[in-house]
């Protein structure tokens, strides 16, 4: 099942998927085009917004938990395709098989999830000073909410985002990567498919818009829309959010992230390295959390580095889809330029590169696989605070834990951030105030691998978004402080008396 033929036919999306349209669809796995899809235009942007808002206001009406019986269908519908959308995942984004299947398990989670959460979706009690009166705080749906969505997950990120805001009680419009449409329409069929036997489910509850940054922007624009939800590098969300802010919209930023581990003295070396082997080589290098810098002491260094290196070579790098292949495509050329050009500048600020050369051109010319590399460095240069999506990892040293943590947070990204240690002063260092400055702070583990039961996002240049878990759930509702007078009396707040005789 490698074709877009035999993946469609398994998902029973016909012969004709995806082959007409203004919009080739290239697979970093061959370069080549796999598929044709349609943009949508400007007028078709406006429409399915305003049915997502017509939809909104009976979607809202319709008992949370009953909302959450939709989400545990797609649920089970997703179950039923995990190995047909995982394979679509993997020739449309590169990623290895395993990783394909493991997106898909992400959206079957984050569906498990809401619907437990379609029966608590509490708010509070709160003590009135004023006699007879009770006062409460509850969580209302908001509206219609765009997601905007990456590459490099094609599918996870909506399912963060949808599942939870359908169970909140609101409509969703979402535009994926231009680079990965396919899979945004399989998911589309799926979502429709379970909707169309849901008697509750208003038409346009959920949509899909096709196109580049122009019809991103429109959704942002949009004051119809409460909420956006956007994925992506920092460039695009200073894009996106004063546009939506202008308005005064919500944005949920999930941005850059430029990811460290600091090994010290007493790690777990073999630990460490497998860690590390698949936090900045997993996904080559195109996650979000991929491990970016490490941070070394210097004791340990000479041990870690060239264990290090003996892995990177046994990394089989090639076409995803093939048994044992741990490193797949960069997403396209672009990419290719991008990661060369870094190491370029890695070089001039003194640094030693081992890896990243681009290798298997002959068999495939027009995809872009490479070697992962190793970078040594003398110290943070600018090039190591800029985020490469890239299989680069920068390796500094450190002597003192203090300068460690200089080095870590000295970044404007704040998403992602782990320590392997086995001294629990330093793991609880690294997990307190003064410690990590990032949304996800791990101890012998590595910075990639999230799972939804926990808030996902970070801070600074990583947007201060929060997606899946934890208390997310309140992004997609409006906050209703109520006060019921049962007395006979007027009592006002703060004991002010307005006594007109």
């Amino acid at each position: 099942m490698s074709s877009l033929s035999d993946i469609a036919a398994k998902l029973g999306l016909g012969p004709d998927f995806a082959t007409a349209g203004n919009r080739a669809v290239v697979s970093p796995i061959t370069g080549e085009v796999i598929g044709r899809v349609a943009d949508d235009d400007a007028a078709s942007v406006a429409a399915k917004t305003a049915a997502a808002v017509a939809a909104f206001a009976g979607w809202r009406e319709v008992p949370a938990p009953r909302r959450g019986e939709l989400v545990r269908r797609l649920g089970e519908r997703l179950r039923e395709a995990k190995e047909a959308l995982g394979a679509l995942v993997t020739l449309e984004a590169g990623k290895i098989v395993q990783e394909g299947l493991g997106e898909v398990q992400e959206m079957i989670d984050i569906c498990d999830f809401a619907v437990g959460l379609s029966r608590q979706l509490y708010g509070l009690t709160i003590a009135s000073e004023r006699p007879g009166h009770a006062m409460r705080e509850t969580w209302l749906p908001l509206g219609p909410v765009a997601v905007i969505t990456a590459f490099n997950f094609p599918v996870a990120v909506w399912s963060w985002n949808a599942a939870l805001a359908l169970v909140c009680g609101d409509s969703v419009v979402w535009k994926p990567s231009e680079k990965t449409p396919l899979t945004a329409l399989a998911v589309q069929a799926l979502f429709e498919k379970v909707a169309a036997d849901f008697p509750e489910a208003p038409k346009g509850l959920c949509s899909l818009v096709i196109g580049d940054a122009a019809i991103g922007a429109q959704l942002a624009r949009d004051e119809r829309i409460p909420l956006v939800s956007a994925t992506g590098s920092t460039r695009m969300g200073r894009a996106v959010a004063p546009i939506v802010a202008e308005r005064f919209g919500r944005s949920l930023l999930e941005l850059g992230g430029n990811n460290a581990m600091i090994v010290t003295p007493s790690a777990d070396l073999e630990l460490a390295v497998r860690a590390i082997l698949f936090a900045a080589v997993g996904t080559a290098g195109q996650r979000c959390t991929t491990l970016r810098r490490l941070i070394v002491h210097k004791d340990v260094r000479d041990r870690l580095v060239p264990a290090l290196k003996a892995a990177y070579g046994k990394v089989k790098i090639g076409d995803p889809r093939e048994a044992g292949t741990l490193l797949g495509p960069l997403i396209d050329g672009r990419s290719f330029e991008a990661m060369a050009a870094a190491l370029d500048k890695a070089r001039t600020a003194g640094g030693t590169v081992t890896g990243g050369e681009r290798v298997l051109a002959d068999r495939y010319k027009d995809a872009f696989y490479v070697t992962p590399a190793l970078v040594e460095m003398p110290a943070q240069a600018d090039v190591v605070k800029t985020e490469t999506f890239a299989p680069i990892l920068y390796v500094m040293t450190y002597e003192k834990f203090e300068d460690a943590i200089a080095l870590h947070n000295g970044v404007p990204q704040g998403l992602s951030s782990s320590i392997f240690t086995m001294n629990l002063k330093e793991a609880e260092r690294f997990t307190a105030a003064a410690g990590s400055d990032c949304g996800i702070a791990n101890v012998n583990i590595g910075p990639s691998g999230a799972e939804i039961g926990g808030a996902f996002g970070g801070e600074k240049e990583t947007g201060g978004g929060r997606e899946s878990g934890s208390d997310a759930w309140k992004a997609y509702m409006r906050r209703q402080t109520s006060t019921v007078n049962y007395s006979d009396a007027l009592p006002l707040a703060q004991g002010v008396v307005f006594d007109i005789g």
